[in-house]
């Protein structure tokens, strides 16, 4: 077997088990020749992104250096991809200098994920979009409940007290219950009554989580309210500005801070890489991701459109379906690189399941199979929560 360049680009979950993945294959089809696999990402560290309300909680470190997950030998360039030569199986990208560079491939896997959508800059309040976003959450809420603690009881301590999360998906159950705990424990450390800690969850739907039975939905509400989480459904956020949120009912809440978790978008860098994208973005694949029009290039995770070919229906983006697919995609690439392409396997969509934290302790898990919905709640599903994080990133 003739040497093989093998580039990933992308580090997030995908694409660190895509490494992963392709190591392992080619492992099983070496005939002497030598593996090149490089890593390219901007990022000089991996990112839990699954875990950003970690640090706009208790300020805790989610950052994992390349060294720790990639296989060993991997090439880990830090850059950002600018272009892809499919004629001539050649990459483009710009280094953190801003100077351009061309690589070879035999094999190119895209998995550049996605982005955080934004709010407009004149809504106001903080998007969760990263670590350092993250940072400055929690240094708004500290600041004021440490203000609050200074005051005498009225609305304005109250407001102090008080955050909004704007968006009531995973990421802003999540966001919310783990605001709730770190800032009622803050609020008992200045000597506040954590009772008086509002945390409001801004939902446009008639309920949470729309993704699976409305049983579900309503267990997550009891354990958000215990926390002292005030729901809003059928709301929705439109800006927060000087202490208020004002609200699409013509309402507004008093509140400290609004955080908006206003879910994924396709990352836009797909657009500018000429492969064939859908409209929203995202890359098209064929059922066992290859892109067509472009020999050895592959796209998985949350910037490709990956379809069931039983059921039709595209895979969501989550990393639940991403490492499936970076498991299977070696096993393909080890088919078209032997000559067996055409007996490659395809894809198969994953179970209906979701895991949930609810804050340091707490958790829902739910999956249905065989048309039977299961339901853990308490520490036992925090650990399940747990161990999925730990495993989406490869740390042990």
């Amino acid at each position: 077997m003739k040497n093989l360049t093998c580039i990933v680009v992308g580090g997030g979950f995908a694409g660190i088990h895509a490494l992963k993945a392709i190591h392992k294959a080619h492992a099983e089809l070496s005939n002497g020749g030598k593996l090149r696999l490089i890593l390219l990402d901007k990022a000089p560290a991996h990112v839990r992104k699954v875990l950003l309300f970690r640090p706009a909680a208790t300020g805790e470190p989610i950052h994992v250096p390349w060294e720790r997950i990639v296989p060993e030998g991997t090439e880990v360039l830090q850059g950002a991809v600018t272009g892809i030569d499919k004629d001539h199986k050649s990459l483009r990208y710009q280094d953190r200098a801003g100077i351009s560079h061309s690589l070879d491939y035999d094999v190119l896997v895209v998995s550049v994920g996605s982005i955080v959508r934004m709010p407009n800059p004149e809504q106001g309040g903080y998007a969760l979009t990263g670590p350092n976003a993250a940072a400055r959450i929690r240094e708004q809420w500290m600041a004021n409940l440490k203000l609050a603690a200074t005051m005498a009881d009225g609305a304005e301590k109250l407001r102090l007290m008080s955050a909004a999360v704007a968006g009531a998906g995973i990421t802003g159950i999540e966001t919310s219950a783990e605001l709730a705990f770190a800032m009622r424990k803050e609020a008992a450390a200045l000597r506040l009554d954590p009772h008086n800690i509002r945390v409001h969850l801004l939902n446009t739907q008639e309920r949470l989580f729309m993704e699976g039975p409305a049983k579900v939905g309503h267990r997550l509400e009891r354990y958000l309210q215990n926390l002292g989480i005030m729901l809003h459904h059928r709301t929705i956020a439109m800006s927060e500005e000087q202490g208020r949120l004002r609200l699409s009912d013509g309402d507004s809440l008093p509140v400290g801070f609004t955080v908006w978790t206003l879910g994924l978008a396709p990352n836009p860098i797909a657009r500018s890489l000429g492969l064939p994208l859908t409209g929203d973005g995202r890359i098209i694949v064929d059922e066992s991701y290859r892109v067509q029009g472009a020999p050895g290039v592959y796209s998985i995770g949350d910037c490709a459109h990956i379809v069931d070919p039983v059921t039709g229906e595209a895979d969501r983006m989550t990393c639940k379906e991403a490492i499936p697919q970076a498991t299977r995609l070696g096993r393909i690439i080890k088919a078209d690189l032997s000559g067996q392409g055409a007996n490659a396997e395809r894809h198969r969509g994953v179970s209906q399941g979701y895991t949930v934290g609810l804050g340091p302790g707490h958790g829902l898990v739910w999956s249905r199979s065989w048309g039977i919905d299961i339901m853990i709640t308490g520490k036992l599903a925090y650990k399940v929560k747990t161990f999925m994080w730990n495993h989406a990133s490869m740390v042990r």
